[in-house]
């Protein structure tokens, strides 16, 4: 082989390893995503937005079935039939066709209020779909929070680690010159190994959080994401009144609670169309004939039909009743799920201020920590300080950092709340 094809081979051997190498860094590269791309992948792929659009889909085609009630309906039967007379040895043959119609005339309201309840049975599903959205929202925002939440505690509690294997070193090298006794170092060595443990639970809890938004979006649990985004606070600028009114508009359950008694009330109607009279157009064509197709001989015949129920044991009676008593029901669960939703805005609008309060409060809090630690650590570097005071000190920093993130992510998710319980559309 020559020298030239040598080094052709050499280079796309070359070549192919690097190709090979960016499609895996390609491959291995995480999935970088903000809030809103964490939303929209659960609104995509999430399994219970595709139920509640099946279900609306199965609404509506209730609606075509009432409606269905009040048009024609026609019909056709063909019969083939071959028989023999009594003192006769001749059988004969009989080919019948009819074809029929029928039109309901009147029907005592049964048909307006069967339509008109599933029309309303497809606005509560439509209701339903974006209740459902807005719902999945709340989730996957509540997720992208709590994956934010147990990143930053993580990063806390590496940066616990840090400090006290530095100061764990800083004691190590002073006992080695005789200046500290030995129960420092075993005492910094059991704090550092305390330190240890609480890593590994904010790893597996971060680890679970991320498990969890994954299954939220629909992706595999073990997808390596990358979230953009950090906690932070932004001010609300709606009130606990505005935020209760616009609830008591546009929450779907609230509207939904409204539509259930207006289809309660058509569920009267239907009922009480027994007790009323019926009218119904009918009409029908016959061709019979002894030979097939049995086309020949043609009769038809028109019917104007009234009908009414005379006694049937309270059966209409008790249906009527019983409606009558859904109609109930359904005024007072709709006052439920109004108690219900301005309970959830206030619930959520105070934990906000709960949450804005103990921010200002937590963040002050972490500079001074901060302070204390440095402090400490100098004053135990000079002599003057106890190896106590460090540690004590590095664990007021670590919880007042906790404090403030912990404050953070619940003003987050309290926003997220609120936005749910006062039934904000999701676009």
């Amino acid at each position: 082989m020559s020298q030239g094809s040598r080094t052709k081979k050499r280079f796309a051997l070359a070549a192919a390893c690097g190709f090979m190498l960016l499609n895996s860094v390609a491959l291995a590269a995480p999935l970088e995503l903000t809030l809103d791309d964490s939303v929209a992948l659960a609104l995509k792929n999430n399994p219970t937005v595709k139920i509640a659009v099946a279900e609306r889909e199965k609404s509506a085609w209730a609606v075509r079935e009432a409606l269905a009630g009040y048009g024609p309906t026609i019909g056709y039967s063909h019969s083939e039939r071959r028989y023999e007379l009594a003192h006769s040895d001749d059988p004969r043959n009989d080919f019948n066709n009819t074809v029929n119609l029928s039109l309901p005339l009147y029907t005592g309201g049964r048909v307006e209020g069967l339509v008109s309840q599933s029309r309303l049975a497809l606005q509560v599903a439509d209701l339903g779909l974006a209740k459902t959205k807005q719902q999945l929202k709340l989730d996957a925002t509540t997720g992208y929070f709590n994956v934010l939440q147990t990143r930053n505690l993580l990063q806390i509690a590496q940066e616990s680690v840090d400090n006290l294997a530095s100061h764990l070193r800083n004691v190590q090298a002073q006992y080695d010159v005789g200046t500290v006794a030995r129960s420092d170092v075993l005492r910094s060595e059991v704090a550092l190994a305390d330190a240890q443990q609480n890593l590994i639970k904010a790893q597996n809890n971060f680890d679970i959080a991320v498990a969890n938004l994954n299954n939220i979006m629909g992706l595999t649990h073990d997808t390596d994401i990358r979230l953009k985004e950090d906690l932070q606070y932004i001010q609300v600028g709606t009130t606990l009144d505005d935020g209760i009114k616009y609830a008591l508009q546009n929450r779907p359950d609230v509207i939904q609670a409204d539509a259930g008694v207006q289809s309660a009330k058509e569920g009267v109607k239907v009922y009480r169309a027994g007790f009323l009279p019926t009218l119904s157009l009918s009409g029908s064509n016959n061709w019979n004939d002894d030979r097939f197709p049995g086309s020949t001989n043609s009769n038809w015949q028109v019917a104007l039909t009234a009908s009414m129920t005379l006694f049937d044991t309270q059966l209409t009676l008790s249906k009527v009743k019983e409606a009558e008593a859904g109609v109930v029901k359904a005024d007072e669960t709709a006052r439920q799920t109004k108690d219900s939703a301005a309970l959830e805005v206030r619930q959520a609008y105070l934990g906000i201020k709960e949450a804005e309060k103990r921010i200002e409060t937590s963040k002050v809090a972490v500079a001074k920590a901060e302070e204390d630690f440095a402090i400490a650590q100098v004053r135990y570097n000079a002599g003057v300080g106890t190896n106590l005071d460090v540690i004590d000190a590095q664990l007021a920093l670590a919880q007042a950092k906790t404090n403030y993130t912990q404050a953070l992510y619940d003003y987050n998710t309290s926003k997220s709340k609120l936005d749910k319980a006062m039934g904000i559309e999701v676009k």
